[in-house]
């Protein structure tokens, strides 16, 4: 990979890269310092990286960088400081149809999160997806269906929401 082709990366996936991880971390800060570590360890490596699978190179870094923090945190934390997560999300009506998907999604665990942006938001295939999050392709579309029957049961038929 040439520096060009660096710097092109830079300008095509970094947005794309930094979307996904604060749609899983919700953290603008720390979802900055994921991303420049992925580019960091892009630039590290950029003579053994071929350009035609940069995207999937820095999806894949960031993810597994993700994961780590999450459970870096996961075990620093202290019990009394764990919020209290509401029971149901029709309780309380809602204006916005994207802070009932944001709701849902943030009640599915990291792997289904990840699988289900990575395939309906940033429309990976399952082979992609696969390379990323060191799945198998079947693990994947399990994760997938799972995550996607998750998201009906808390968000309901469309018409509820609206």
């Amino acid at each position: 990979m040439t520096t060009k082709e660096y710097n092109d990366s830079v300008e095509e996936y970094a947005d794309n890269v930094y979307r996904f991880i604060l749609s899983n971390l919700k953290e603008e800060e720390l979802s900055r310092d994921i991303v420049q570590d992925a580019y960091e360890r892009l630039w590290i490596n950029h003579e053994k990286v071929d350009a035609k699978k940069v995207r999937s190179y820095l999806f894949t870094t960031a993810h597994n960088r993700m994961i780590d923090m999450i459970r870096k945190n996961k075990h620093s934390q202290q019990m009394d400081e764990v919020p209290e997560i509401a029971s149901s999300y029709h309780d309380e009506q809602y204006s916005d149809i994207n802070e009932v998907l944001k709701a849902a999604l943030s009640e599915l665990n990291e792997t289904q999160r990840s699988v289900l942006l990575l395939r309906d938001y940033e429309s990976y295939s399952y082979k992609e997806i696969a390379e990323i999050t060191r799945l198998t392709e079947s693990q994947v579309k399990v994760y997938i269906y799972r995550a996607r029957s998750t998201m009906k049961e808390k968000i309901g038929s469309i018409e509820a929401v609206i």
